[in-house]
């Protein structure tokens, strides 16, 4: 795991998923990480700044899954502050 291919990607969304987030504009967001090597960097700007985009991300768990959203940054091996810019972007109301 933690490879730079675009299965992990794909698998790492899909774990996000599974912990309960929902992906606005799913599929613009799998093309744009899907055109890069480095795809956690990517995920990590277009949760910051994707809404302009109109990639957005909701818990509908509303913060139950955190360990499991944790988790998934760990085995993916993200940088330690993407977990916290992402669980920001998760509080903004976009």
């Amino acid at each position: 795991m933690g490879s730079l291919s675009k299965e992990s990607c794909d698998e790492f969304l899909d774990s996000l998923k599974q912990a309960g987030i929902d992906i606005s504009n799913e599929a613009e967001l799998r093309a744009r990480l899907g055109e890069v090597s480095h795809w956690r960097y990517a995920f990590t700007t277009l949760a910051a700044n994707g809404s302009q985009l109109g990639i957005r991300f909701r818990d509908r768990s509303q913060g139950r899954n955190s360990e499991a959203i944790r988790r998934a940054f760990a085995d993916y091996h993200f940088a330690a502050n993407s977990e916290v810019i992402f669980a920001a972007s998760l509080k903004t109301d976009n």
